[in-house]
């Protein structure tokens, strides 16, 4: 104690110094919006960078699990590859419509790659960083997805970085979901409760399906492609008006544990999301006539 006494005795002007400048500091980025705007630009900047450092260590010391999912993907990827082979080699003979259809709509996605560079599991509305943006053609509104499945929605553009709303938010967009092997579609919802569980809601009363069945997105919400992972349905329940089910669903990914993501840019969300403010627009118009 006689030790901190005597240097603050011998140093108090520098500490009264720094004490000064912080409190200017604060008192500058507080009260001037131009000086604010310009420090919050920073620290966002500093701060991504910061959550790139961190991932990429973490990444580092879980190679063995990623190199585990790599190999399940690569399988994956194969066995896709060979599906499309084999409707390539048979539409150059004799074309069927519906196998030209999936070709067609195969090619309307791009996928951009991307690593997780932040992510909150401990709130109800969650939010997740990724290291791409705009730079990269990434826009607000397009699916992001992983090897397991679905991850969330992009929110916020910045040149470099994205903030997605995932799943595991309350405010997530209600993506559509369909059971798998049956034309039963309804919406996905998550409530802040358990992150490894979401519920599907708005399933008609007279669908036939099990506890067990795989839910999947169905291409119905412009966002996700038809046939993306969500979960397994493990629970069933009434709705709450009776006159539909709701299905509570073990989610695919597991969101403690992502890594790599895929941003899914789909060349006619543009000309679908104009043809649909068009149609309201057009709705609005015509009631107020």
């Amino acid at each position: 104690m006689k030790n901190l006494l005597e240097f603050l005795g011998k140093y108090y002007h520098w500490v009264l110094f720094v004490v000064l400048e912080v409190i200017s500091l604060v008192m500058l980025f507080q009260f001037n919006s131009y000086q604010g705007s310009v420090w919050f630009s920073s620290a966002n900047s500093v701060v991504g960078c910061f959550y790139e450092w961190t991932s990429s260590v973490e990444s580092f010391f879980s190679l063995t699990k990623v190199n585990k999912d790599l190999a399940l993907r690569n399988f994956y990827l194969e066995r896709q590859v060979t599906q499309l082979r084999r409707l390539y080699g048979e539409a150059t003979e004799k074309v069927d419509p519906k196998e030209q259809q999936g070709l067609d709509f195969l090619s309307q996605y791009k996928l951009i790659p991307a690593k997780v560079v932040s992510n909150e599991l401990n709130r109800v509305n969650n939010l997740m960083t990724i290291n791409k943006g705009s730079a990269d053609s990434v826009k607000v509104g397009m699916g992001v997805a992983c090897g397991q499945g679905v991850v969330g929605v992009t929110y916020l553009v910045a040149p470099h970085y994205t903030v997605v709303i995932p799943v595991l938010n309350r405010n997530s967009s209600r993506i559509s979901c369909a059971i798998r092997g049956h034309n039963y579609f309804g919406v996905l919802r998550w409530y802040g409760e358990d992150a490894g569980y979401a519920y599907v809601e708005d399933i008609p009363r007279h669908a036939r399906f099990k506890r067990g069945d795989w839910v999947e997105t169905n291409g119905y919400s412009s966002i996700f492609p038809p046939g993306i992972l969500v979960g397994q349905i493990v629970e069933v329940y009434n709705s709450r008006d009776g006159l539909s089910y709701k299905l509570k669903v073990r989610l695919s990914t597991d969101f403690g544990n992502v890594r790599d993501v895929m941003v899914i840019n789909d060349s006619s969300i543009g000309e679908r999301l104009k043809l649909i403010q068009s149609a309201r627009d057009s709705l609005k118009l015509n009631v107020s006539q």
